[in-house]
């Protein structure tokens, strides 16, 4: 079994009583790794070492630390095969995935945003009569806390990481205590880069533990937060009780996704099926919520059917396995309670519904793809987050209300339509309210564009240059250069 500690101003270190968790398969039940339970001492010692490396690294110069990143995303391709299966193991998703998906997406992080180190430039700001020189510079915050979730622990790690290094903050990263492994192989591949002590470090642990440590510690000026609503919640309470941390939060979603009578139905089917059931549905700007016009309802719904019963779903090592497990008991539970409730209060199971039983498969927590069909928006089906492979279908008349179906809901993350008029899907992308918008395509992100929502799905955005500026503040500077201030008349 693998072990892991603490990673801390460039040492591995035990957490300060002892303490220790399991990572588990969950496609097998297996114990794969044993970590350090960083508690508040660990949090504190993690800070005053981002603390003590603050100044220098903010005075290194772009190139400097774009080539440390570099080194870095060297060794992470060359480590690819490993780190892919660390992660498939550890999270319960398709070894495909994790090579095709997670890490190269992570090395586009790196090689984006260590370009972007260089990158970063002020402003000059006219004064009439040439009074002054007044210029704007962007600097780092100083230290970032970066918590993130379990679903896709090392494309999430570098997608906040990487622009809050390149900007010249220091980081003290935690992953969610359910996957916590690749993030903890992070350390070692940053170490072996050559990044100065303090500049990066890991601490392991429980968010109720570890978690709450950095959100209450005065010592952290910023905390970047990927997960559930009520932590999200927190997350800001917390920075209004102690220094006013600068937050960033990407919380939930609950996305819709438009069918029009003339779209390609075959492929709008298809992105439909990713939308949801990609990754197990543990995405946040999943598509959960269909709405698909009655013109082409009954074709819509009869491949809809039949392609999501095909998707193989089984043992996650093997290339061509579509869909892995559930993250873990409790989440099963939460998504087949959400199921289970959907249909006593009036929804139609139209396929799944079901964990795989078959052995070896039932030591895992694979759950088949799920479509229930309502008549009604306000089911909690509709308007709550499953974070599992489960979409609503319904049926609509007008591309009015299959817009104001989409909007009602307390999140807007990604929003998706399919149509073969532009027209439509220019209107559409301009009345959604949702971070992303997705024309003729379905859960595209790029580390080069933005990526966040609006209303209970967050604030501030991840990804592109709006991302990266996210780690920095701006400083007004002015410096007169006029003639003799005297705007009292005082006399000598």
């Amino acid at each position: 079994m693998k072990k892991i500690k603490l990673f801390i101003n460039n040492e591995w270190i035990n957490s300060s009583d002892g303490k220790t968790f399991i990572s588990y398969n969950p496609s097998t039940g297996e114990e794969l790794a044993e970590l350090a339970l960083a508690g508040k001492e660990d949090v504190d010692k993690a800070v005053k070492a981002a603390r003590a490396a603050a100044p220098g690294w903010k005075n290194t110069d772009g190139d400097t630390r774009a080539n440390l990143m570099m080194k870095a995303l060297d060794i992470m391709k060359r480590r690819h095969k490993e780190l892919a299966e660390w992660e498939a193991k550890d999270v319960g998703k398709p070894i495909f995935e994790t090579e095709n998906i997670d890490l190269p997406y992570a090395f586009m992080a790196m090689e984006y945003f260590s370009n972007k180190a260089r990158q970063i430039r002020g402003d000059q700001v006219p004064i009439k009569n040439d009074a002054a020189l007044c210029y704007e510079t962007w600097e780092p915050y100083g230290v970032v806390g970066s918590i993130i979730p379990w679903n896709f622990p090392i494309h999430i790690a570098t997608r906040t990481i990487c622009p809050a290094i390149s900007a010249g903050n220091t980081v003290i990263l935690k992953a969610s205590s359910l996957a916590p492994i690749t993030v903890g192989m992070l350390g070692e591949i940053f170490l072996e880069a050559g990044y100065p002590k303090g500049v990066f470090n890991v601490v392991s642990g429980t968010g109720n533990i570890t978690g709450e440590a950095m959100l209450i510690h005065s010592g952290i000026d910023m905390i970047s937060f990927t997960g559930s609503v009520p932590v999200g919640k927190r997350c800001m309470q917390a920075s209004a009780e102690t220094n006013l941390k600068k937050v960033i939060l990407e919380l939930g979603g609950k996305g819709p996704f438009i069918a029009e009578p003339d779209c390609k139905v075959s492929q709008a089917v298809n992105s439909l099926i990713i939308g949801f059931s990609f990754m197990q549905g543990e995405v946040c700007c999943a598509s959960t919520r269909a709405y698909v016009h009655e013109d082409i309802y009954d074709e819509f719904i009869e491949k809809l059917i039949q392609r999501c019963n095909s998707i193989k779903i089984g043992n996650i090592m093997d290339q061509s396995t579509q869909m892995g497990s559930l993250i873990n008991k409790n989440q099963f539970n939460v998504v087949d309670g959400y199921v289970k409730r959907a249909i006593k209060d009036g929804a139609k199971l139209l396929c799944g519904g079901e964990r795989v039983m078959t052995p070896p498969f039932d030591k895992g927590y694979f759950y088949r793809p799920t479509v229930l069909e309502v008549s009604d928006n306000s089911m909690e089906c509709v308007q709550k987050e499953i974070f599992g492979p489960v979409c609503t279908v319904m049926k609509y008349k007008t591309f009015e209300e299959a817009i104001e179906l989409a909007n009602d809901s307390m999140y807007a993350l990604g929003a998706a339509i399919w149509s073969e008029d532009s027209k439509k899907l220019y209107k559409a992308a301009k009345e959604f309210n949702a971070g992303i918008v997705w024309l003729n395509t379905n859960v595209m992100s790029k580390i080069e564009a933005s990526y966040g929502g609006n209303k209970m799905s967050g604030i501030g955005r991840e990804g592109g240059t709006v991302g990266l500026m996210e780690y920095l503040r701006c400083k007004n500077n002015v410096l007169y250069v006029g003639p003799e201030d005297n705007y009292y008349n005082f006399k000598e």
